[in-house]
């Protein structure tokens, strides 16, 4: 789901010192709030006059003194986690605090959001209906090794795309590996199919709720707005990226001795024809259904149908459009979960548990969400927001559609490496970026479209995320070697990203 690090055990080095771990998101993010909350002491207080909508208005910035003094901002930085919550900002000072009149500034429903989807995954993982049916998928292919490689990225894909699967991908290399080494590839192969697959979906994410969802969230659209330009990239990307593995995988198979990585004592055994695992019960086939009915109908629900088949942002919804936000989709996603624990017979008791269970598992992403919302409202109420958008404000607005979609993918790598929790990234990086969007005459989708695409690229590749350092410990493969291995591809996206990014920022 969320890409993040982990922490990992800190393991005794020879004169026993600790090695070195980089922190956790929940760490950077703490240190990345007091670190802003003494900048507002240094960054000048301003503001812009802001249209009924709440969106500045470009050209209008004037300088204007901050709230209350050293006790007033030492307050709003121990307040910071629960106005990132539930504070709310104030119709008329647009201070945000938790005792406030007016409107809701804290991320409570993004929180929720990530709870009710956590419990919902967790349920279906219960069932064992979705292990089963990629086992299956993988064994029915085994002898078709092409085949077999672009079914598992794609449907590692599609889970990537909808729903932020990265993590789960960790459990199927006891399952890949023996595979891939019986058709004759080697571990970089199953490696790559598994990383790369899930990883890509992620980068072109749909609708995918821990990056789309709550980057949309934070830039005051739905998370249905640019669906089709994503759709359109994630088609392209994921072909790429299977074309790419099955390029090596031939290469290996024809050549072993171009490896990367070799072959291990051992593999040639390892490589035994696996058993065949059961075939789907039927409530497992039914729980696949309904998971593919719940996706289904949450992409139907976000989506301004009328926007997007008429190509006019003001167009009328059509009397059938939901649009629906995260309130309703957290619901949704609560009721699916208990509809699949009844599909699969789970019972009262273990029903219960694994709801409870999933919730307390996606408690770290959505604190995380939590602490990047604290420290934009560190910045709202210190009024230098507005002063840091007024900082760029001649650059940005001088600076062709074009290029500043681009930009905001550059400018957005080195923060995913830092911050490589996605929905950490988005909650803290969107609040300046959407408005930047709108001063440089840019779609607020597009800028979504091109932070998402930096924290993916870099989530295929960094050594922050438990994903690329725990899949090449479980395939026995170096990171050096994947490395060399990834290297090109990412070039070879980087380039295709930016495409697309400028064709979205010039279609408007």
């Amino acid at each position: 789901m969320d890409q993040q690090a982990e922490e990992e055990p800190a393991r005794e080095e020879p004169e026993g010192r600790r090695a070195f771990v980089f922190p956790s998101a929940l760490t950077v993010l703490a240190a990345v709030t007091v670190a802003v909350w003494i900048l507002t002491f240094v960054i000048p207080s301003g503001s812009y006059r802001r249209t009924p909508d709440g969106d500045p208005i470009q050209g209008t910035y004037h300088r204007e003194p901050a709230p209350g003094g050293f006790l007033h901002r030492l307050g709003d930085l121990f307040l910071a986690p629960v106005n990132g919550l539930y504070g709310v900002r104030d119709a008329k000072t647009g201070e945000v605090a938790p005792d406030a009149v007016g409107t809701l500034y804290g991320s409570a429903g993004v929180f929720l959001f990530v709870l009710a989807i956590g419990a919902f995954i967790t349920v279906v993982f219960a069932t064992g209906a979705l292990d089963r049916g990629i086992e299956r998928l993988a064994h029915r292919l085994r002898e078709r090794g092409a085949l077999l490689i672009a079914g598992v990225m794609t449907v590692f894909s599609l889970l990537g795309t909808v729903e932020g699967f990265a993590e789960e991908t960790l459990g199927f290399y006891g399952l890949l590996v023996p595979l891939m080494l019986a058709l004759g590839y080697d571990r970089m192969v199953a490696t790559g199919t598994i990383i790369l697959g899930a990883g890509v979906g992620v980068l072109a994410s749909t609708v995918n709720p821990f990056a789309t969802g709550v980057a949309s969230s934070a830039a005051g659209i739905s998370i249905g707005d640019g669906i089709a330009l994503r759709f359109a990239m994630w088609v392209v990307l994921t072909a790429v990226t299977i074309g790419y593995v099955v390029r090596y995988a031939h290469r290996v198979r024809a050549a072993p001795e171009r490896s990367l990585v070799g072959f291990l004592e051992g593999d040639r055994e390892l490589a035994a024809k696996a058993a065949e695992p059961p075939e789907l019960t039927g409530l497992q086939k039914g729980v696949l259904v309904l998971v593919a009915l719940v996706f289904t109908f949450m992409i139907f629900s976000v989506i301004p149908w009328a926007s997007a088949l008429s190509g006019r942002s003001d167009a009328v919804p059509y009397d059938w459009e939901l649009g629906w936000s995260f309130a309703q989709l957290a619901a949704l996603f609560i009721v699916a979960a208990v509809l699949v624990g009844l599909v699969a017979h789970l019972g009262e008791q273990k029903l219960s548990a694994t709801i409870i269970q999933g919730a307390a598992d996606f408690i770290a992403p959505a604190l995380v969400i939590v602490l990047a919302r604290g420290v934009t409202v560190i910045m709202t109420n210190a009024k230098v927001i507005d002063t840091v958008l007024h900082a760029v404000e001649g650059v940005v607005s001088g600076t062709p559609p074009v290029a500043f979609a681009v930009l905001v993918y550059i400018v957005n790598l080195p923060l995913a490496f830092l911050i490589p929790s996605t929905s950490g990234h988005a909650t803290l990086a969107m609040p300046i970026l959407a408005p930047l969007a709108d001063f440089a005459g840019v779609s607020r989708a597009v800028a979504v479209t091109a932070w998402q695409s930096a924290s993916g690229w870099m989530n295929l590749w960094v050594p922050t995320t438990a994903v690329v350092v725990g899949g090449v410990s479980l395939a026995k493969v170096g990171y050096d070697r994947y490395l060399r291995f990834v290297w090109p591809l990412l070039a070879l996206l980087a380039v295709l990203i930016c495409g697309f990014l400028a064709l979205g920022a010039a279609l408007g």
